[in-house]
């Protein structure tokens, strides 16, 4: 690690070489992910046939279909929160940014299932009691057990999917965007009351009963601990602090901080923490960035760029600030890859996580790194230091001046790396690099499942 106030130190010959990875389980928790999610839902599908003994006329068939609706609906609920959890297990194996669309198409889903379940529920229950829809739900809402609550539930839902909707997210900070999503777990304890008092496939199902609670009761205490008492522990444990801020690069600067025990958070190569500077004016917000160096027992080191108030307002952080890091988090580890060599692009400050891999990486690692002007190469003599202590190839591409830029397509990275079908490719960079890049990747050869790649755009 580089020490505050001392100069970057390169690494002492391959003394942080490792031994190639094995195939672990991690390469098999996503699919073993799919099929938990997919099997429960199965057993839920599964919970509604055994209870229903026939389906019979227009009511029956609505009544019927809604059930199914909020039962999915309502296990939908459980697994969208497991998701978001902060697992570790699952956050390193699958992914945070992977995981975070699992959960926005699990959510577009649910909100859809609740908006079917109570249509249905309510038009069918109108058919069998011979009222109109709106007479039901009147009776629904003010006299079924629950249903008070349900129904504010249901409405912090559809607050929740309107603000959730790209244009209207658009228009909000994601801070706003971030706390306002926690009505989500305002909205799921508020509903859950109904359907155990009101379902059929739970009124007189005593194993029924047992198997939601467990279910629910499992999830929230994960929440629990993983997202609020873990964070609170580790902060009175570790108590970081800034201890320099220094400047690599226009625009660009490096905060060293430094704590208490650090060696036990296990942070992999690759990974980030979720950053909250508690001083004016940022310590409501808590940003992601890469460890941008090997983490030891004593320092931790971020690389940001400001191209926004929270991450420009770093640059002007006092030593002795003090720090509250929930992590590490992220999947784009030396865990992923799968060939005994590797090739890591980066575009900007996209550089950052792959520094630290390209000096931990085991085998045969490349580097291309491409910017705007030779000054904007930020970390770029830690990278030759790196290149030339293990034997690797590093090269910079830059579009000012001229000559002097490789472009991004299939051609070029046959040419810079002959091999490159045979290697792990980790990926960062802006969103339209990255793009580009995976296109290339694809003519030139590389599989998919080796092309490693992680956004911070949750």
């Amino acid at each position: 690690m580089y020490r505050p106030g001392a100069p970057a130190r390169p690494p002492a010959g391959n003394r942080h070489r490792r031994p190639a990875p094995r195939r672990t389980v991690l390469h098999a928790v996503p699919l073993i992910a799919q099929v938990l999610i997919w099997g429960g839902a199965a057993g839920v599908l599964a919970m509604w046939w055994a209870d229903t003994a026939s389906v019979v006329g227009p009511a029956g068939w609505l009544t019927g279909a809604g059930r199914i609706a909020g039962l999915l609906a309502g296990y939908a609920c459980a697994v969208l929160l497991a998701l978001m959890a902060r697992i570790p297990l699952l956050d390193r194996a699958v992914g945070t940014d992977r995981l975070a669309r699992w959960h926005a198409m699990g959510g577009r889903y649910t909100i859809s299932l609740v908006l079917v379940h109570t249509l249905l529920i309510l038009w069918g229950y109108a058919l069998t009691g011979r009222t109109g829809v709106l007479n039901e739900t009147a009776t629904v809402v003010l006299h079924y057990p629950d249903m008070l609550k349900a129904t504010a539930g249901f409405a912090l839902f559809v607050l929740t999917a309107v603000l959730s909707a790209r244009a209207a997210r658009r228009r909000v900070s994601y801070e706003t965007w971030h706390y306002l999503h926690f009505a989500t777990y305002a909205a799921i304890f508020l509903a859950f009351g109904h359907q155990l008092a009101n379902g059929a496939d739970f009124v007189g199902h005593l194993p029924a009963q047992v198997a939601w609670y467990a279910l629910y009761g499992t999830v929230a205490a994960l929440l629990c601990w993983y997202r609020f008492l873990k964070p609170v522990r580790a902060a009175r444990r570790h108590r970081l602090r800034v201890a320099e801020v220094r400047p690599e690069a226009p625009g660009v600067v490096s905060v060293y901080m430094t704590g208490e025990r650090l060696d036990e958070l296990r942070a992999r190569p690759g990974q980030f923490f979720r950053w909250r500077f508690l001083t004016p004016g940022l310590w409501w917000s808590a940003s992601p960035y890469s460890l941008s160096a090997p983490a030891d027992a004593r320092f931790l080191r971020i690389t940001v760029k400001g191209v926004g108030r929270h991450s420009a307002a770093l640059a002007r952080l006092s030593p002795g600030t003090r720090v509250w890091a929930e992590g590490p988090y992220g999947g784009l580890t030396p865990d992923r890859a799968r060939a005994g060599k590797s090739l890591l692009l980066a575009g900007g400050v996209g550089i950052t996580p792959l520094r630290t891999l390209f000096e931990l990486l085991p085998g045969d690692t490349e580097l291309i790194y491409w910017a705007r002007r030779p000054q904007d190469l930020a970390l770029r003599n830690e990278l030759d230091a790196v290149a030339a202590a293990r034997g690797a190839r590093v090269h910079y591409s830059v579009s000012h001046p001229g000559g002097h830029a490789l472009p991004l397509t299939s051609q070029t990275l046959t040419g810079q790396v002959p091999d490159i079908a045979e290697r792990d490719v980790y990926l960062c960079g802006p969103p339209g690099m990255t793009e580009a890049a995976t296109s290339a990747l694809r003519e030139a050869g590389v599989p998919r499942g080796r092309i490693h790649h992680e956004s911070f755009a949750f």
